[in-house]
């Protein structure tokens, strides 16, 4: 390849840019591959951060990305799961009713459901919901039974495993700076040098939209970090829940809610809040950077966002400062939860959240490609169950039917 150092660079090694890299490989037979990956391991942020869960395909708005992708990602998630021995529970999810408008607010969500073909899904009444889950409160529930868990760390090392097996490059600890279009490819620009390219596809995640302005995409939208905390239950036998338990969510939030939720090490954790925090990597609520303070405070949209929804904040603020508060809340659906059930264990997440100008929380996943340069604008939950979905979305889009070699 005279004149490039590999066909295609793909810039991040979460779970979106590892299924990227594979989903490359598996269409088009020698090509060559570099994943440049800031940190020293990969599924360092979004993807080793997270609840673990393989969603179902409930709550998108048909025809979205998320309502196509999800369902299909699900699916392609357990195969692979399958093909590779990584461990997976489809231990079932319950999205749990308390009041009347709330029961009303689950038949949307049926409807959403059965519109993007979600498997099994039914509404359970009364005694039904504590035949499935004899601990749960609530006067009706939506079921999804093929709603499962799984450790996406060890679905990225898988990921990874294969990648190197099949003759890609993997650079860990390269921060990429820049990507830029040239006459004839791309030159990808990080700490130490440059990569010269035929196609870049970024999918950089928290520092999606640093990357993308950097090589002249719009600033709009911008990420706003949220942190979502996680408490662990100390472990029973059997488990306190057989099924995942989920709150009807606020249909004007992309967030899903505190939810209590079985792990595939045999746990259950309570969690997540989601607390807006200027930083991107505030995993301990301490660490703060003034590039992301910066950025966070001088976009409009945050501001809009916190008039917006600053009731919430309260609430969600509250529950992040008080284990007992956390707690009570996921003790609404799972009554007789208490602090001393808690084993001390807690850790977070933070979701990178693309804002726009004017406040809207955007809520499906955004693609931008111009010529041969693709960013992955927004890929929140449930970006890693549809990971492998959304990649053949992603090359599809990023070389429009060409071939990489040209």
């Amino acid at each position: 390849m005279p004149g490039y150092d590999a066909d295609i660079v793909v810039v991040g090694a979460g779970i979106v840019g590892l299924a990227v890299a594979r989903e490359l490989l598996l269409q088009f037979d020698g090509l060559s591959v570099i994943v440049m990956e800031r940190e020293g391991q990969v599924a360092e942020h979004q993807t080793g951060h997270n609840s673990g869960v393989i969603h179902g395909g409930i709550y998108y708005e048909p025809g979205s990305l998320k309502a196509q992708l999800c369902v299909e990602g699900s699916r392609l998630m357990y195969d692979f799961c399958d093909e590779q021995g990584i461990a997976y529970e489809r231990c079932g999810k319950l999205i749990v009713a308390l009041s009347e408008q709330e029961r009303r607010r689950l038949d949307e969500l049926h409807r959403r459901g059965q519109a993007n073909g979600v498997p099994g899904l039914r509404l359970v009444q009364g005694g039904q919901l504590q035949e499935l889950e004899p601990l749960a409160a609530g006067i009706a529930a939506l079921h999804a039974p093929g709603t499962g868990i799984v450790d996406y760390r060890a679905v990225a090392r898988s990921l990874t495993d294969d990648l190197r097996s099949r003759g890609a490059r993997i650079s860990l600890g390269a921060t990429v700076d820049s990507v830029e279009q040239t006459s004839s490819g791309c030159l990808t620009k990080y700490t130490g040098g440059a990569v010269r390219s035929r196609y870049v596809i970024a999918c950089a995640g928290l520092y999606s939209d640093r990357l993308a302005k950097a090589s002249g995409d719009p600033v709009d939208p911008r990420i706003v970090p949220f942190r979502g905390a996680y408490l662990r239950l100390h472990r029973r036998e059997p488990r306190i829940v057989r099924s995942m338990i989920y709150p009807v969510p606020d249909p004007t939030l992309p967030f899903l809610g505190v939810h209590v939720t079985p792990q595939i090490s045999g746990d259950v954790v309570l969690g997540p809040t989601a607390i807006w925090m200027p930083s991107r990597n505030a995993y301990d609520k301490i660490t703060m950077h003034p590039a992301d303070v910066w950025d966070c405070l001088t976009w409009p949209g945050t501001w809009r966002v916190a008039r917006r929804f600053w009731r919430t904040g309260v609430h969600e603020l509250a529950m992040a400062s008080s284990r007992r508060r956390f707690v009570a809340e996921a003790a609404r659906y799972v009554p007789g939860l208490g602090v001393e059930d808690l084993d001390g264990t807690q850790w977070a997440g933070i979701r990178a959240q693309a804002v726009s100008r004017g406040g809207r929380l955007v809520d499906d996943f955004l693609l931008s490609t111009v010529g041969r340069i693709t960013h992955v604008r927004n890929a929140p939950s449930p970006a890693a169950t549809s990971s492998l979905a959304l990649a053949r979305e992603i090359v599809w889009r990023a070389l429009d039917g060409a071939s990489p070699d040209r």
